[in-house]
């Protein structure tokens, strides 16, 4: 399994999202720290999920990177998160 499919499987299991986009931008980081030849390094996150509902963007970023700790430990190096509550219009 990919560490794309990894970091969605994990997502959709932890908050059940009404929509959740996940973007392997490594190839934007060639030659950068942490980059690895194959990618799978740099990610950007779009989840819109109620169990962000009352919760800080701190609070909504503490929770994912709870959720993906292995990968960030391992083979993940960057990660943009866009969290929002149902009804949230993103900034």
């Amino acid at each position: 399994m990919s560490t794309k499919d990894t970091i969605i499987n994990k997502l959709r299991e932890a908050f059940l999202p009404e929509s959740l986009d996940v973007v392997d931008e490594s190839h934007l980081h060639e030659g950068h720290a942490g980059h690895r030849p194959g990618g799978e390094t740099h990610f950007r996150v779009y989840i819109v999920s109620p169990a962000f509902e009352g919760k800080s963007r701190i609070e909504r970023h503490r929770m994912i990177n709870a959720t993906l700790a292995e990968e960030l430990a391992g083979s993940v190096h960057a990660l943009a998160i866009h969290a929002h509550a149902l009804g949230e219009k993103p900034r």
